[in-house]
């Protein structure tokens, strides 16, 4: 079964690569006009030849910029129907650079884009989902301020739709579990540390990594009519990997 976005308004910030880049397609191809932020220009080009109908290169980390965007979007679309946070600066050792990373973009970037769109979500009754991790699950070693603000970013949505229940607008996240496509972090890892890769791909039942795709889709779930029903949720997308 397909989703029909027909005449839907979309936002995805972080949209030019990985999962942002498959859920900005899934709902262009679902018929929804879509707009697309990310600091690549070319990725967004790329991703406009495809479909996407606004694209504006954004740093998401600049929370001007941050505002911008959903402006220009929303007056190039005609308001704004579905706001999809996905951005993440990746940060992930302990480090002042790493926190920095995290709580500008994965954190501060959805605060600032969802205050933008709130007047249009208001005035179209629509929802947000925002991208998590099943890292911000437990605690992580190896990616702390990564895993600690996706913590937080979980915590938010349910905030979130507490908040805005009232207005009609749902609040939803994904959390993907390891998702490998090129140029991505775990095609990366492949190459430059095998032993981690393959012990990641060993925690997962399926026997292999997840695809941006399969993330997308659930994205698309949440943000149609079959899920009007579903808010502040955070819906694991991991092949079964927090099961090992």
């Amino acid at each position: 079964m397909g989703f029909d976005f027909t005449g839907r308004r979309v936002l995805v910030a972080g949209g030019s690569r990985g999962i942002g880049r498959a859920i900005a397609l899934g709902f262009a191809r679902a018929g929804a006009r879509v707009s697309a932020c990310a600091r690549g220009a070319d990725a967004l080009a790329a991703l406009k030849a495809e479909g996407v109908a606004h694209v504006k290169p954004t740093d998401l980390a600049d929370g001007a910029q941050v505002a911008a965007w959903v402006a220009e979007a929303a007056a190039t679309l005609g308001g704004v129907d579905v706001l999809v946070n996905n951005a993440s600066g990746f940060g992930a050792g302990d480090t002042e650079e790493g926190w920095r990373k995290s709580l500008d973009v994965d954190v501060m970037a959805t605060v600032r884009a969802s205050q933008a769109a709130l007047p249009h979500l208001r005035e179209a009754k629509g929802c947000i989902v925002n991208t998590t991790s099943i890292s911000g699950l437990g605690p992580s070693v190896r990616t702390p301020a990564y895993a600690a603000v996706k913590a937080l970013v979980i915590n938010y949505t349910a905030s979130q739709a507490a908040a805005l229940a009232k207005d009609g607008i749902r609040v939803n996240a994904v959390a993907p579990g390891s998702i490998e496509f090129p140029g991505g972090t775990w095609e990366k890892r492949r190459a430059e540390d095998p032993a981690l890769y393959d012990r990641i791909l060993g925690s997962i039942p399926f026997g292999r990594l997840g695809m941006p795709e399969e993330v997308a889709d659930v994205a698309l779930f949440l943000a149609s009519p079959l899920a009007r029903w579903v808010t502040g949720q955070t819906i694991v997308v991991d092949g079964g990997q927090m099961l090992s």
